[in-house]
């Protein structure tokens, strides 16, 4: 027999699209389809709260929601490869290192985070920042979905901010990401503000989970300052619920 199709009721969906407002705007068959794909994430990953947190079912449920936004067209293989999400109650700090093979210097630092996606493991969030984008959904800024975008990236095996395409999509879409990225990182470089965060200058990894958070919560500055993305993007995650 097989095993039944995991739901989420009637009151609890309700109340995912009173909390998120990305998902409240979407249409109704688009959000159909999103509730089945939040429910099955929920019977699927788990999801961990950290340190001090304690998640209710509501919180779990907006969580869920979130990270399958960006899943909604590609479908929930775009989820394969981690079975867990851990939520801390605030940003996070991890240690990084980097060996210069040119000189022998080792170089040791501590960074503080709102996120990460772990190339074999899980996907990690700070809650307070999700509380952030939730209460302010149209600023720019959706740790979820940046940090599912990385995800996406590594699909094909290379964080390199172009996701598993077909071939033709795939060739079209490295140029226009590279030109806009090339062109925003003089940008940065030059000091001139486009109303994109410079972290996307970063590398063109996050280029494409900045710009990501950026379709989603505000689409027509993303559009205005980068068309050829946005296109990209709009066809990728389909149209913004903000648009």
């Amino acid at each position: 027999m097989a095993a039944p199709t995991p739901q989420l009721g009637d009151a609890e969906w309700r109340h995912v699209c009173a909390d998120v407002a990305l998902v409240g705007r979407l249409d109704a068959e688009r959000q159909a389809r999103l509730r089945a794909l939040a429910a099955r994430f929920l019977a699927t990953k788990t999801v961990t709260a950290a340190g001090a947190l304690t998640l209710d079912a509501r919180q779990r449920h907006v969580l869920a929601a979130l990270c399958c936004l960006p899943v909604l067209e590609f479908g929930f293989d775009g989820l394969r490869g981690w079975s867990q999400l851990i939520v801390y109650p605030d940003a996070f700090r991890v240690n990084r290192s980097h060996h210069d093979d040119a000189t022998g210097v080792l170089t040791e630092w501590e960074d503080e985070l709102a996120g990460e996606a772990w190339s074999d493991g899980p996907l990690i969030l700070s809650w307070r920042d999700v509380e952030g984008d939730l209460d302010d959904p149209e600023g720019g800024c959706c740790v979820a979905v940046h940090e599912v975008a990385h995800k996406l990236d590594l699909l094909d095996g290379v964080l390199d901010g172009t996701p598993l395409l077909p071939r033709d999509w795939q060739r079209a879409w490295a140029r226009d990401f590279q030109q806009a990225y090339d062109a925003f990182c003089a940008d940065v470089d030059a000091g001139d503000d486009r109303g994109i965060d410079a972290y996307a200058a970063e590398g063109p990894d996050e280029f494409f989970a900045v710009t990501s958070e950026y379709h989603f919560s505000a689409p027509a500055l993303l559009r205005g300052a980068m068309p050829a993305v946005a296109d990209h993007l709009h066809r990728f995650y389909g149209r913004s619920p903000f648009a």
